[in-house]
């Protein structure tokens, strides 16, 4: 074989294990270009969505150069959504479903899900995550988790995983091998999870081979240093986990895929194409890219870091051919899955059933709810971490004014509060003189300035409400009324509203 025929083998080899995201509603002209030479797979993600229709247009425009193309997307369905980004989830997300622990239910939204993505083209979905929420200061999982406890984690990933895999499109169990027990987010930084192997095996295997025995097909690794197993590499760069563990332990012989390798906690010591080639080196089958890096030039790095890593004995070509091989089965039996099922662009109100059933209340309802008048709303706002679209509206005001004339609203943010409590005192505090106050928090045992300008304005009106649309925590306000909804979603929201308003 000629070299520059061995060469564009590698070449093609080395773009099929890539999912590169890409920017714009329409497919550019590149994209389909790596897609004739060899990229089996794209990723989905806000910028590439306006409406559903565009979407399928979309699909189908890449599907024509490849019918098999893996279109995956990064869709939780809760306070991580791209096909619901710019008006927020008509869903809860997987913590709101886990506190009603009714497995039905969770499936049932799953397959609703599924159900649009099917009829968009979508047929690989990111999701879900069966992270065991277990550190509260967890800066990156928090709500998308089901859970604290691995028993509910475990029965939700494989709800989940049935219902969205019945409606034609293949789920992802994340982040390999659990990313619930850490205090840095991956985006930035390299977490450790500094557990045992028996407390590993206890409390973050379990929803793994849960959503395993439910079927799933592709697993997604964690950008985690897990030291019990390696205590050099971070597990979407170990073979001892992705291989040793994964694999051989575990049994899973499906496609292993990156969570996006353009991320901190890999890229600050070896660099995107570094990361790529020992992601691929460790086991990895297919390397996402693009929530951050959408650009022509960086599929085309990471194509000839592999490329490279081949041509100089660094990856094995075996290695490259067999990942290459898995995502072809994937992407096989995937298609395959989407025929079984008829597309059903109709979607149900089952999230809003799941968000009302949600909502848990602590305090004296009964001589509160429903709201006599109008209230102030006064709504603290945190910073989201990156797996969160910063225009995906949340709240309660906006639905709440909608069902009671005459609200009103401000949104407070942390830099605001640096210089006193003027802020507090003029937006929040006088405004709601002499009628209903809600306060509307996210997390707020895990940012310490919300913490305290909730103290201050419970102390200023203790008869104020107090919804928690994040983690519940110990409370701020003990003496108040909370609504704790589980999740920021909008369908969160929704019924949040509905319950201080009385009725729908």
């Amino acid at each position: 074989m000629s070299s520059s025929k061995h060469h564009q083998d590698v070449r093609r080899l080395a773009l099929s294990v890539l999912q590169p995201g890409f920017v714009g509603t329409e497919a550019p002209d590149w994209l389909l270009r790596a897609i004739r030479d060899g990229l089996s797979s794209v990723v989905l993600f806000t910028r590439n969505i306006a409406s559903p229709q565009q979407v399928a247009r979309l699909t189908a425009q890449l599907r024509a150069e490849n019918p098999s193309l893996i279109i995956a997307i990064d869709e939780e369905a809760g306070d991580v959504t791209r096909l619901e980004s710019a008006t927020g989830s008509t869903r809860p997300g997987n913590f709101a479903l886990g506190t009603v622990d009714d497995a039905r239910l969770t499936e049932s939204v799953a397959r609703d899900l599924g159900r649009q993505l099917h009829a968009a083209g979508v047929s690989l979905d990111y999701a879900p995550s069966v992270d065991v929420n277990s550190n509260p200061d967890n800066p990156v999982i928090g709500v998308r988790s089901f859970g604290v406890d691995t028993d509910v984690v475990s029965r939700h990933a494989a709800a989940w995983t049935r219902g969205l895999q019945s409606a034609g499109v293949a789920a992802c169990a994340k982040h390999f091998p659990g990313h619930g027990d850490v205090t840095v987010d991956s985006h930035h930084g390299l977490p450790s999870y500094d557990a045992s192997l028996d407390e590993i095996t206890e409390q973050a295997l379990p929803p793994f081979q849960a959503a395993l025995d439910a079927g799933v097909r592709a697993v997604m690794s964690g950008h985690l240093l897990v030291p019990a197993y390696d205590p050099d590499l971070p597990a979407t760069l170990s073979r001892r986990i992705l291989v040793e563990l994964l694999r051989k332990e575990l049994g899973f012989d499906g496609l292993i895929v990156t969570d996006a390798i353009e991320m901190g906690a890999v890229t600050a010591r070896y660099g995107v194409g570094g990361a790529a080639v020992r992601a691929v080196l460790a086991g990895a089958d297919a390397v996402c890219v693009g929530g951050e890096s959408a650009e022509e030039s960086t599929t085309r790095l990471l194509a000839d870091a592999l490329v490279d890593a081949v041509l100089s004995g660094e990856l094995p070509e075996d290695r490259l051919a067999d990942a290459s091989e898995r995502v072809r089965d994937f992407a096989d039996w995937s298609i395959k899955l989407g025929r079984s099922v008829p597309v059903d662009p109709v979607s149900g109100d089952i999230g809003y059933v799941a968000a009302r059933r949600a909502i848990r209340v602590s305090g004296p309802a009964a001589d509160v709810l429903p709201l006599a008048a109008a209230p102030h709303v006064v709504e603290l706002v945190p910073a989201t971490n990156l797996a969160i679209a910063k225009e995906t509206p949340w709240g309660v005001a906006v639905p709440l004014r909608e069902r009671l004339s005459g609200t009103t609203f401000v949104r407070v943010y942390p830099q605001e509060l640096a210089d006193g409590s003027a802020v507090l005192r003029d937006h929040a505090l006088a405004p709601a003189s002499g009628r209903p106050m809600v306060v509307v928090v996210r997390d707020a045992a895990r940012h310490a300035w919300m913490g305290r300008a909730l103290a201050d304005l419970a102390a200023a009106r203790p008869d104020a409400i107090v919804v928690e649309m994040g983690l519940p925590g110990a409370a701020a306000a003990p003496g108040a009324l909370h609504l704790f909804t589980h999740g920021a979603t909008a369908a969160s929201g929704v019924a949040a509203a509905e319950m201080l308003a009385g009725g729908r």
